[in-house]
């Protein structure tokens, strides 16, 4: 008997014809991801330490990935939110920012806003540069939350900077709308600066207030939401929960691109995380693969 009357008796052969191509390479172990994407985070960009010159050697490193385009969790600048940060300060960090990410300017920038990026100490609210507005402007992004699909997968990104670390009424309700306005089975990608669910909050905190009806969101559409990245914490880590994946995907900056815990673990070190970015590559059927790379 030889293959093929294997597969017709098993009907692997007729559910790859009705299936299509991508369900037949996934059968034989040759599905290739239909999306390559890096996700950088906590950046946070400064003047001294090097910083800019070693965070445009990773986006060359980055590119090399052949990915399709960059996911930015935020805290972008080294800080603005101090009590003591001038404009002048605020304008020369966003400058820095402006003139590295010029060098991947070919690639599209998906990014959320960190804790770090917003001035509140403007002189008023009616300020330009003061708060979220001005942020969303820097960044180039449509709103402070907002959605976008690509190639079957659908994208969200979330804005946890609110009270407490969690999701506005606004926000969450559109949340909502969006997740079932999707078709059956889309694959969705969630982001966020803060850790929804994993292991880092209870290490260090920082996690999301909320995560207990994010969480039970995620299960009414547990055939949509497979995975969730985040930073904030500076620490890399991998959670699964209700099939929904959860990564931490540590910090470009690891220590604020300092020493860091360079004696028990490594330069630049935070804790036990190095310094680094994640490359994920997506599937039709919904697969995720999230690799943290360390960078010098």
């Amino acid at each position: 008997m030889n293959r093929r009357d294997i597969l017709k008796r098993t009907g692997l052969l007729a559910a790859g014809s009705l299936l299509g191509p991508v369900a037949a390479s996934a059968a034989t172990g040759k599905q290739s991801p239909v999306l390559t994407i890096a996700h950088i985070t906590d950046v946070h960009i400064r003047e001294d330490l090097n910083a800019p010159a070693r965070f445009k050697k990773c986006l060359e490193e980055i590119k090399k990935q052949k990915i399709d385009f960059f996911l930015n969790g935020g805290d972008s600048i080294f800080d603005a939110s101090y009590d003591n940060v001038t404009r002048d300060r605020v304008t020369q960090l966003w400058g820095i920012w402006d003139d590295c990410i010029s060098t991947i300017k070919s690639y599209d920038i998906y990014s959320c806003l960190g804790n770090h990026d917003m001035w509140w100490k403007a002189p008023s609210k009616e300020d330009s540069m003061y708060g979220k507005d001005y942020v969303v402007k820097r960044l180039n992004i449509p709103h402070r939350y907002y959605s976008f699909s690509r190639k079957g997968w659908h994208f969200i990104i979330l804005d946890g900077n609110n009270d407490n670390v969690s999701l506005d009424e606004e926000q969450y309700k559109w949340l909502e709308k969006d997740l079932q306005s999707l078709p059956a089975g889309t694959p969705t990608l969630v982001m966020s600066h803060y850790p929804i669910l994993g292991i880092t909050p209870i290490l260090v905190g920082g996690g999301h207030s909320d995560h207990s009806k994010l969480k039970a969101l995620f299960y009414q559409h547990r055939d949509k939401v497979k995975v969730c990245l985040s930073g904030h914490n500076h620490l890399s880590d991998n959670a699964v929960y209700n099939g929904v994946r959860y990564c931490c995907n540590g910090a470009m900056s690891g220590f604020w691109w300092g020493a860091g815990d360079k004696e028990s673990a490594g330069e630049g070190y935070y804790l036990e995380t190095p310094p680094g970015y994640a490359i994920l590559k997506l599937y039709a059927d919904g697969k995720v693969e999230n690799d943290y790379i360390a960078h010098s």
